[in-house]
This record gives C-alpha cells, sequence and structure tokens, in this order.
C-alpha cells in the first residue's frame, strides 16, 4: 500500500504531464486543427443556420463540419482576433465551401448572404418594419397576432412598439414566427439600453424614446447631443418644434426633403407645426447614440438649426440668422448639393 508521501509524488506528476501535454498543444497545434484553405479552389455553396448565441467556437465547428473551412480552429482565431465577429447575425448564411477562415467571416457579415434578412435602419419605422416580415413571408394575420403577444419589460407600454424594435439585422430562421422575429427586435433595444436610466428633468421614460426618435430622424449622429438640446429649449419656451420628420410620418413618406405649406396644415396629433409640445409618441426606432444624446444633451442656447450642405448643420439661437442659413440650404438645394 503506497504511504500518504507516495500519493502526493503520483498526483504532482500527474498534474504535470497533463499541464505539460496543454502547454505543448498550444505551442505546436497539430497540422490539421490549425489548417485552412487557400480560397485558390473554392467548392459549391452551402447554407448554414447560426444558432442564436452561437460562440465563435461553436460557429467554427459549424463550418468545418459544413466543408466551409479546414479547421475549426483557423476560424476561431480569425475571429478572436477581429471584433467584426461580435456583429455575426444569427439565421441562415449562404457560404462558398474551401476558403480560408478569413474568407469565412466576411461572407458571415455579407448581409447579401444573408437569407430572410431584415434590416432595421437607423430611425426605422413600425410600418416599414412590418412591411419587411411581409416580404419575407409572413401573412397579414401572423403579423396583427404577433403585435398583439410580444412581451415589452417596464418602463414601456407593451401595446404601443414604435421606437422599441432596435436598429440591426435580423435574419428569420426556419422556425421563426412572425412573434419571434418582433420579439427579437424587442429584446435588443432593452440589451442595447439595459444600462440607461430614463431620466432626465420631468420627463417620463416614454417622452424621452419620443424625443430620442425625433433626434435621430432630424440629425446625423455628429449633430445629435446639440439636436437634442434645440428640443429641449424649445419645449421649455412652449415653442412648437416645427419638424419635418413628423409630418413625414403622418404621411408615411421617405426621401423626401421639403414639405409644401399644405402638409404643415394637416391636422394630425404629430404635426409639430400646428401642435405644441411632443407628438404622441416616437416616431421610428432611435440609436443608442440619438438615446444618449437624449439623455445628455449638449449645454447651449440653440432654437433653430439648418443643414445646409447633406453632412453640414448649423445651430443658432437667433433667428436672422436662422434666415440666412435657410437661403444657404435652398441655394445649396436648387445647386443639386441634395441629390
Amino acid at each position: 500500500m503506497l504511504s500518504k508521501f507516495e500519493w502526493r509524488r503520483l498526483t504532482f506528476a500527474a498534474i504535470f504531464v497533463v499541464l505539460l501535454t496543454l502547454a505543448l498543444r498550444e505551442i505546436a497545434p497539430s497540422p490539421q486543427a490549425a489548417a485552412d484553405f487557400s480560397g485558390s479552389e473554392r467548392g459549391r455553396e452551402v447554407v448554414i443556420e447560426i444558432p442564436e448565441g452561437a460562440t465563435g467556437s461553436e460557429v467554427g465547428s459549424l463550418l468545418f463540419e459544413n466543408g466551409v473551412i479546414a479547421s475549426s480552429l483557423s476560424f476561431f482565431r480569425v475571429a478572436v482576433a477581429d471584433e467584426r465577429s461580435s456583429r455575426i447575425a444569427p439565421g441562415e448564411h449562404r457560404l462558398d465551401t474551401k476558403i480560408s477562415a478569413r474568407e469565412a467571416l466576411d461572407q458571415l457579415l455579407d448581409p447579401n448572404r444573408i437569407l430572410n434578412l431584415i434590416r432595421i435602419r437607423d430611425g426605422s419605422r413600425l410600418s416599414e418594419v412590418l412591411s419587411s416580415l411581409k416580404e419575407i413571408g409572413f401573412t397579414n394575420g401572423e403579423i396583427k397576432s404577433a403585435l398583439r403577444e410580444i412581451d415589452v419589460a417596464p418602463p414601456f407600454n407593451k401595446n404601443k412598439l414604435e421606437g422599441l424594435l432596435y436598429p440591426a439585422f435580423y435574419s428569420k430562421s426556419q422556425t421563426d414566427t412572425a412573434k419571434a422575429m418582433l420579439q427579437k427586435m424587442v429584446d435588443r433595444f432593452e440589451a442595447s439600453t439595459a444600462d440607461l436610466s430614463w431620466k432626465y428633468g420631468k420627463f417620463t421614460p416614454y417622452e424621452l424614446l419620443t424625443i430620442a426618435s425625433l433626434v435621430e430622424s432630424e440629425g446625423i449622429p455628429v449633430d445629435f447631443l446639440k439636436v437634442s438640446q434645440v428640443i429641449y429649449n424649445r419645449l421649455r419656451l412652449g415653442m412648437p418644434l416645427q419638424f419635418d420628420s413628423t409630418v413625414h410620418y403622418i404621411f408615411d413618406r421617405r426621401g423626401e426633403i421639403q414639405l409644401s405649406i399644405k402638409d404643415t396644415q394637416v391636422k394630425n396629433p404629430y404635426n409639430t407645426f400646428q401642435n405644441r409640445g411632443l407628438p404622441p409618441g416616437p416616431i421610428g426606432s432611435p440609436t443608442r447614440a440619438a438615446i444618449e444624446a437624449t439623455l445628455n444633451p449638449a449645454s447651449g442656447p440653440w432654437l433653430y438649426f439648418v443643414t445646409v450642405l447633406p453632412k453640414q448643420t448649423k445651430f443658432t439661437e437667433d433667428y436672422d440668422q436662422f434666415l440666412q442659413f435657410k437661403a444657404e440650404y435652398k441655394r445649396n438645394f436648387a445647386a443639386g448639393e441634395f441629390e
């Protein structure tokens, strides 16, 4: 029978052998484990479904099993070194076989290779999302039923999904229902904003979400902080917001810059030319950047802003200067700068 000392020596020896084996594997992986295709002799195309929440190693295993890459380790190493890998969308992807791990990642990130893809762009409206659901095969009945069943966490109202469908790419799997697709979008919104307090002044969370949707629709990211402050300044003074975006929302229009006088006179609670204060709710889905700007606006006295060129917006508190900016915009528009 072995003594306690002899047992301890054997235990230490066994641990040393295991550690040494692992170290040698890391230093010199087998040729098969580190193999990678050159991509010069690619094979047929296959469709692979990436599960929700799949890890890099799990994705690598799927790619290897389907002949896309030469080894799961080669993809894992590429994915770990490239932050874009965190943006691989779940769902079905069309991929070539016998390609390098680097090209496999590029193909996974190519939206044109994702089947049944819904692209929710920054500021997308609920009506646009529902149209996308129809385009990938869901019926009006399925969509209407889904709208009644979505779970939305406090502090937001489950019956009002406008603004809560987070901008991102979503792919429909073979088993996804209309409810599952919408729930993914709401869950992404909640996950993307989970650390936010939804507090600013005396505004409710829903009012702040509405403001964030206006910030998203009226500005570009570099101007979000100032646009947010213009909204607060106007609300504080009791001035109408007079935002073109809210009138375009009424008519469900996209891509138009100018409004007619008749448009601004339409009787509708979302018409911020005719009604003071905020519209009844969001006019689209804001991004995290627009929400953060809403909760932490820039400090300034601005009351007006005009986009004088596609990527240049000017802010002022002086009405006469605002008219000058507006004239500059009209000149640039007539010159075709906004085409």
